[in-house]
């Protein structure tokens, strides 16, 4: 199979889509790889590396896109790369569509075989290919918070941690899945005052057993939520639906009374925020006051740091890419249901439920496309 990787072009977006080493894995089971001149540069990787473990470096996007047969990215196809994608092309990224309307109208009306990182479902559950960029982006979301709160970004003045005397930060983290763990994690070791808020009781016993009196949790009843966020100097937003747009746990009026200068890291602004008052912004220009609270929602935070988040990607995704590679397309999805429900658009319709639902689009169920028999009631 022909595999293209062109350069990221979101603002700010250095990491790729494969290593040098994931292009030399690739090449020994003797498929070809198209990588884009400088599309590894931003991680660190130079072209001469792609060609040594033998890719071809192709001098624009154009010929990546006109060439391959598959292109494996890291974010969503911008407008100007939508444009470039053809009918029965495969297209193996981060989507996000439930939240991004024009995009999955697009990858429809082109016919594109469109399957989503964050809708991969593991052989033991979860999400495999999200998991990775979670960690990053919950470890980043206290980094970004305590920025946040520094006077020179607008915030309160406060210091995360606290001093002996002064007390610390009370930080507020929405959802204790991948991203909340890994920010409960980092928060605490920067001895902030943390509560984390979940609906499932086994995840907030978990983190109770793990952490012990170092963290609060609550359960997300409405006037436990609101009272924590009234009295937070930080509120992580780390919640998440597979497939759908986030829920939005926290409305403008609670965000109007919240501390002044408090701060709010919207992690979920990918799949459309869990704050009403939040929008997507850029690494270069990260925050904005909304009702007096610095909001910072960037929407590809783990680009920050694109070496450390391109081997964490790779080490997740590289086996898909490969079995799809190896069985085709076809093959690959409708002997793996796991892969199969990362499937969002085909041949012209959605085929992820809760993207349709989200969108108040039809929804055509991916095995009636693959031709695959129900299985017997």
């Amino acid at each position: 199979m022909r595999i293209g990787v062109p350069k990221e072009i979101k603002n700010e977006e250095h990491r790729v889509a494969l290593t040098p080493g994931g292009v030399s894995e690739l090449a020994r089971r003797s498929h070809e790889i198209i990588v884009e001149r400088g599309a590894g540069a931003g991680a660190g990787f130079a072209d001469r590396e792609y060609l040594a473990h033998g890719a071809r470096i192709a001098d624009s996007a154009e010929e990546v896109f006109d060439r391959a047969e598959m292109l494996v990215k890291v974010k969503e196809p911008q407008a100007n790369e939508r444009a470039r994608l053809r009918s029965g092309q495969v297209l193996f990224a981060y989507l996000h569509l439930a939240a991004d309307a024009a995009q999955t109208e697009e990858l429809a009306t082109r016919r594109v075989t469109a399957i989503a990182y964050e809708s991969v479902v593991g052989p033991k559950g979860g999400l495999p290919l999200l998991a990775p960029m979670s960690q990053v982006a919950g470890r980043m979301s206290i980094q970004a918070g305590a920025r946040c709160l520094e006077s020179a970004a607008g915030g309160r003045g406060v210091l995360l941690g606290g001093v002996p005397g002064v007390a610390p930060a009370k930080v507020v983290i929405l959802g204790g899945g991948v991203v909340g763990r890994n920010a409960v994690q980092m928060a605490i070791g920067l001895r902030a005052d943390v509560t984390v808020i979940d609906r499932d009781v086994d995840v907030l016993e978990e983190l109770s057993s793990r952490y012990g009196s170092a963290l609060h949790t609550l359960h997300a009843s409405g006037g436990a939520l609101e009272q924590a966020v009234l009295d937070a100097d930080l509120v992580i937003g780390a919640v998440l639906i597979r497939g759908a747009r986030a829920p939005r746990l926290i409305n403008a009026e609670m965000v109007e009374k919240m501390r002044p200068r408090s701060a709010v890291v919207d992690v979920a602004i990918d799949q459309g925020g869990c704050i009403e008052t939040s929008r997507p912004t850029t690494h270069a220009d990260p925050t904005y006051l909304a009702h007096d609270v610095v909001h910072y929602c960037v929407a590809n935070m783990p680009g920050a740091v694109p070496r450390t988040s391109t081997f964490a990607l790779e080490h997740a995704t590289l086996p898909y890419i490969t079995t799809l590679a190896d069985l085709g397309t076809g093959e690959a999805l409708r002997s793996d249901a796991g892969l199969r429900a990362g499937l969002s658009v085909c041949r012209g319709e959605v085929t992820e439920p809760a993207v349709a639902e989200s969108l108040g689009l039809g929804h055509t169920p991916p095995e009636q496309i693959l031709g695959i028999a129900p299985c017997a009631a």
